[in-house]
């Protein structure tokens, strides 16, 4: 044992104040009482006592018993239950070949959202997982560019029911490719999803570009923290015209920042159908890069949390 005379150690007396402390074997032995200057030792069958001062002691507590109560309460920490999820997402991909890419790279950022915000989710590209049994497992729903005519009429009828329950629901991109030129011969055209699109057909695409977004409407929950505009690369998905008037418009294409196809004018591109408690168009999210612009990741996060309040 080292000699703790030294340094800021008092040096030991008998008439110091004292406890009996347990410590290893050393090699201070005998069978007698013996003073040293380390202290003062008691011959014990197998256990020697070092009476020490209280500073000393307090050195003892600091090194030992703290580590201890931290182990403890670390251990009770991690056999607790873990914080209820605030709500279950279902994210349903598209088997189509055109996003492929955005899609593979949206798993781990959205896995990323929900363990950040609280949240659970699945993520597949199974759409027979859109039947009413499952999907009262969820309060919210991302149609991440699952067009409607990629699902079979009991998938819809499915999904209708679950968004006229007052679930949420978020639609990227691809999800807003109605129209009925996407049927083949036997195809049974889904009129509720053009009417809760917001009664806009989509229509030929410009070439991919960049432009900026304006955002109009700064005080919904999904656009609260944007700034006023953004910009990012896209497809610029048009439609046959605007779908203001029906809708509350969020954000808007601002055309004179990239080259239309066929100009809109007024021309949305982030919406919500308030005949429905809680839904969300995004037309902007081609590629994996709208996943590494900041402003778009607000977007998509405002979304799907504003999505699954209840």
């Amino acid at each position: 044992m080292a000699n703790r005379n030294s340094g800021r150690y008092p040096k030991l007396t008998e008439e110091s104040s004292t406890l009996l402390v347990p410590v290893c074997p050393n090699k201070v032995g005998g069978s007698v009482f013996r003073k040293t200057n380390e202290g003062f030792f008691v011959p014990f069958p197998h256990l020697k006592l070092l009476i020490v001062n209280q500073i000393f002691l307090m050195d003892l507590m600091r090194l030992f018993w703290v580590p201890l109560l931290l182990g403890v309460l670390a251990s009770n920490a991690l056999g607790s239950s873990p914080p209820k999820s605030k709500f279950r997402l279902l994210v349903v991909t598209s088997l189509a070949k055109d996003h492929r890419l955005m899609m593979a790279a949206a798993q781990p950022v959205l896995e990323n959202l929900a363990a950040a915000n609280g949240f659970a989710m699945d993520f597949t590209d199974d759409a027979t997982l859109i039947n009413s049994k499952n999907l009262k497992r969820y309060q919210a729903f991302l149609m991440l560019q699952l067009a409607p005519f990629d699902m079979t009429p009991s998938q819809q009828a499915a999904l209708q029911q679950f968004v006229e329950a007052g679930n949420g629901w978020v639609g990227v991109h691809g999800a807003g490719l109605t129209g009925r030129e996407f049927l083949g011969p036997q195809g049974i055209y889904w009129d509720w999803f053009e009417e809760f699109l917001g009664r806009v057909l989509y229509s030929p695409h410009p070439q991919y570009q960049t432009g900026t977004v304006v955002v109009e409407d700064r005080n919904h929950p999904v656009t609260r923290h944007l700034p006023a505009q953004f910009e990012v690369a896209d497809e610029w998905y048009e439609f046959n015209h605007s779908p203001r008037g029906n809708v509350r418009v969020l954000a808007t294409a601002d055309e004179s920042t990239y080259k239309p196809h066929i100009a809109m004018g007024d021309h949305p591109i982030v919406w919500t159908n308030e005949k429905y408690r809680r839904m969300v168009y995004i037309a902007i999210g081609h590629d994996p890069s709208c996943l590494k612009n900041k402003d778009y990741l607000t977007l998509l996060t405002n979304a799907i949390l504003w999505a699954g309040e209840k």
